[in-house]
């Protein structure tokens, strides 16, 4: 039973008291398990661009950017860095003062290479009127990690990624937001010079991520001949989800309140849903590189692109003629022919069908979101990859799964999973708009069965976590999806602190 001030708590969130309980029924039946029929490869659901269709997708996309088309760079931005340093935390909190692991010698060892290094160098001898040097020398190495992670110093520990210099130039570092400034100029420029970036941000660092624009935009305008419009989201109480104990009641605080946990990425689904765009590119914080090493990934952001408008300008003309009720039987079979080939849609049960319901099925198909995804060779980063598996209304399409979305002991499944020769690295352009130029409302295309459920505790408690469905996973299921094989010279993520030693981020 909810008592008055949970219904207050509810109502301050804005979440129904029927989302509620369509929560806590997750938690009791479990998040559905997808079935996955097969892994797509370059033989079959990965397409793969030959030098002469990269160069005509390019002349595509960069005549599409003169329409009076409004395209924008959407960028999750909320994650805090902290997660970066968890080594050189431990390092802290250990009882030995000289780097001992391996991850410890290598960031000393080459501390100069980093972007952050001079500002550390001055906040080093603000605190201490001593440089790095004289510190390191001294052993005094968990002083220096002090200044580079606490408030006394820079903060990075507490800062989110966006906002840490990742990489360096000869007149100054850039943060991460920067070089997706600097991107954006490159491949998302309008007509009339405009760039639009949208970063949804937490609201604790909503007014550092103004400040860092306000700072830097005018600079990068000038540099690239544009103007941005940049804007932010915050990402919104009522996607938090309800926490249970191992009974699966609501888990309540020592002080009788009701526990929310944020909905993690698949909440921002919401947010995308209040963009107002033709088309917006969707990619990581942290996945940019410095500007000599720019060239592919603008490249093939342009060739996704180049395909989005293609295949959409396809859509559009079949939806057309399907509303002008003028087709032709064989021109019906051609529309069923570019679902399955164009967009890898497969229903065994469309042969049973007349051309009336035939048409039914194609425009429902026809007419939804569409992502165009950039997949890269699996070299054995942890994360999704791109397979076939079967939606509710019985059809296989392609998606893009998680581990944590399939059976654990269904050992034919995921063997599947690790013979994936393909990795999801969150590179996705989306088409957000139907003909009449109306926007899709998102919400409505999300598996909403395809979270899930992790344990974790608080105060000692053992307790049971809700994630929604995943932002590109089951918040884009019933999306029509199209997978590009892209180099993986365009996936450069950086996990931790040590990844920016690497040659991509040097």
């Amino acid at each position: 039973m909810l008592t008055a001030n949970d219904q207050q708590q509810l109502a301050a969130k804005n979440i129904s008291e029927s989302t509620l309980n369509e929560q806590i029924a997750c938690f009791v039946s479990g998040c559905n398990f997808l079935h996955v029929k097969e892994s797509a490869t370059i033989q079959n659901g990965i397409k793969t661009i030959s030098a002469v269709q990269c160069a005509d997708y390019i002349h595509k996309w960069n005549d599409y950017l003169q329409q009076d088309k409004t395209v924008l760079k959407f960028i999750p931005a909320s994650g805090a860095a902290s997660r970066m340093f968890k080594n050189l935390f431990a390092f802290l909190a250990a009882d030995y003062s000289i780097p001992e692991t391996d991850f410890e010698k290598l960031f000393f060892k080459q501390i100069e290479r980093f972007a952050f290094y001079e500002a550390l160098n001055e906040q080093c001898f603000e605190n201490e009127w001593k440089d790095m040097d004289t510190l390191l020398n001294g052993g005094d190495f968990k002083a220096v990690v002090e200044y580079l992670l606490l408030g006394d110093g820079l903060n990075y520990g507490s800062l989110p990624k966006g906002l840490l210099a990742f990489h360096q130039y000869s007149d100054g570092s850039r943060t991460a937001l920067e070089e997706h400034l600097v991107e954006g100029a490159l491949y998302a420029k309008n007509k009339s010079g405009i760039v639009n970036l949208h970063l949804t941000v937490s609201a604790e660092h909503l007014p550092l991520f103004k400040q860092k624009v306000a700072e830097k935009c005018a600079q990068y305008e000038q540099k690239f001949n544009v103007r941005y419009a940049i804007t932010f989201s915050t990402q919104d109480p009522s996607t938090d989800t309800i926490a249970v104990d191992i009974n699966n009641e609501p888990f309540r605080d020592t002080d009788g309140a009701l526990l929310f946990r944020p909905g993690g990425h698949g909440a921002l689904i919401d947010n995308l849903n209040q963009i107002d765009a033709d088309i917006v590119f969707i990619k990581n914080i942290d996945n940019v590189v410095p500007d000599h090493l720019k060239e592919v990934t603008v490249t093939y952001k342009k060739v996704l692109a180049g395909v989005l408008v293609d295949l959409q300008e396809k859509i559009y003309s079949y939806l057309q003629l399907i509303e002008s009720g003028k087709y032709t039987h064989q021109q019906v079979e051609e529309m069923i022919y570019f679902l399955q080939k164009e967009l890898y849609i497969k229903n065994p049960e469309t042969k049973l069908l007349e051309d009336a319901e035939l048409i039914l099925y194609i425009k429902r198909k026809l007419l939804r979101p569409l992502r165009v995804c950039g997949m890269v060779p699996n070299d054995g980063e942890p994360g999704g990859g791109p397979f076939f598996t079967v939606n509710p209304d019985g059809t296989v399409s392609l998606q893009i799964v998680e581990q944590s979305q399939l059976d654990k002991n269904n050992p034919e499944t995921q063997a599947l999973y690790k013979a994936g020769t393909h990795f999801n690295p969150v590179d996705l352009v989306c088409a957000l708009k139907r003909p009449d130029g109306e926007k899709y409302n998102l919400p409505d295309f999300v598996d909403k069965k395809t979270g899930f459920i992790s344990k974790k505790s608080r105060d000692g408690q053992e307790l049971k976590a809700l994630e929604l469905p995943g932002l590109w996973n089951g918040s884009m299921s019933d999306w029509n999806t199209v997978f590009v094989e892209v180099p993986i010279e365009t996936f450069n993520p950086v996990k931790t602190v040590n990844d920016l030693l690497r040659p991509q981020h040097q």
